[in-house]
């Protein structure tokens, strides 16, 4: 393949976009995924894409020809493939994030995990020592959490576990990505199972664990159930197994004072607070909300 293969002109990649716009809206897809695509494979920015004048360049370099980027948005339009996995790669925070159908898609909400994790820790009475103790993402799929956790504690050690090999592979080449990888150890196993070596060592455990009940998954948009790991998504029977795991489990590897911090479906925040109460070890329950003003969050403290 010749580097004029992967050229086109501005006039036929804007003839490209306004009919891919057109599919989009006959498909009911986001009209905003047309640029997110053109930009992520084109040397082209946003305003120029608004405002017209793409067309007017000579040449514009792609990463595939103009072909192969037909390809992908057929598969966008046809098998409901998210964006990002055909990219493959999602901003999260100030992060760029490798991603592909082995790790489920970061959500923006999920963002707020991390400035949750701290204000907790400003608030904190022993805040100042948690910051620099270890702390566990749990099912850390692309490295998000763990990630922005590290960004937000550079004191801290940061472990990140999970049971997908091909998910800590992915979560490994963001690290590297990002330039954290001497600050994040990763660990693939079953839950608490690979952490054995840290009991009552843990200054934090944050996890977003799968959470859905089983009877609504097929319920879900084709994008999330025909593409991103069910293992990711499926919470069991009433959609708390992983989170009665983490609530029950949690106590032997935390410090006392420790941060408990998870998300949750929205609606679930009441029976998480009663799994946390029924444990008898845990203080300061807080179910913490998301943009939309609905329950997303849980928070505790380990307190023996």
């Amino acid at each position: 393949m010749t580097a004029s293969d992967r050229t086109v002109t501005g006039a036929e990649l804007w003839a490209w976009r306004e009919q891919a716009l057109a599919e989009a809206r006959l498909a009911g897809v986001d009209a905003d995924e047309v640029d997110w695509l053109l930009m992520a494979v084109a040397e082209v920015d946003r305003l120029s894409l608004r405002l017209g004048t793409v067309q007017q360049r000579a040449k514009i370099p792609l990463c595939y020809p103009l072909a192969e980027l037909d390809r992908r948005w057929r598969q966008r339009l046809t098998e409901r493939t998210p964006v990002q996995y055909l990219v493959g790669e999602t901003p999260w925070r100030d992060l760029m994030l490798t991603v592909s159908p082995a790790v489920l898609i970061p959500r923006p909400e999920t963002e707020l995990i991390i400035d949750l994790a701290e204000m907790a820790i400003a608030l904190g009475p022993n805040g100042d020592q948690l910051a620099q103790g270890i702390w566990v993402d749990m099912g850390t799929g692309s490295g998000a959490i763990a990630l922005g956790l590290a960004q937000a504690f550079p004191l801290a050690q940061i472990l990140a576990v999970d049971f997908s090999a091909e998910a800590l592979a992915i979560a490994q080449v963001n690290s590297a990505r990002a330039g954290l990888s001497d600050r994040v150890t990763f660990y693939q196993g079953s839950w608490f199972e690979p952490l054995n070596a840290y009991r009552s060592q843990l200054s934090a455990v944050v996890s977003n664990p799968p959470y859905i009940p089983s009877a609504l998954l097929p319920t879900l948009q084709p994008e999330v159930i025909n593409h991103e790991p069910a293992s990711a998504l499926d919470g069991g029977n009433d959609g708390l197994d992983d989170l009665r795991l983490l609530t029950a489990q949690a106590p032997e590897f935390l410090v006392p004072g420790g941060l408990w911090l998870v998300e949750m479906m929205a609606g679930q925040g009441e029976s998480v607070r009663e799994l946390l109460e029924a444990q008898g070890c845990y203080r300061d329950i807080q179910i913490c909300l998301d943009l939309a003003g609905r329950d997303r969050f849980v928070q505790a403290i380990y307190a023996p």
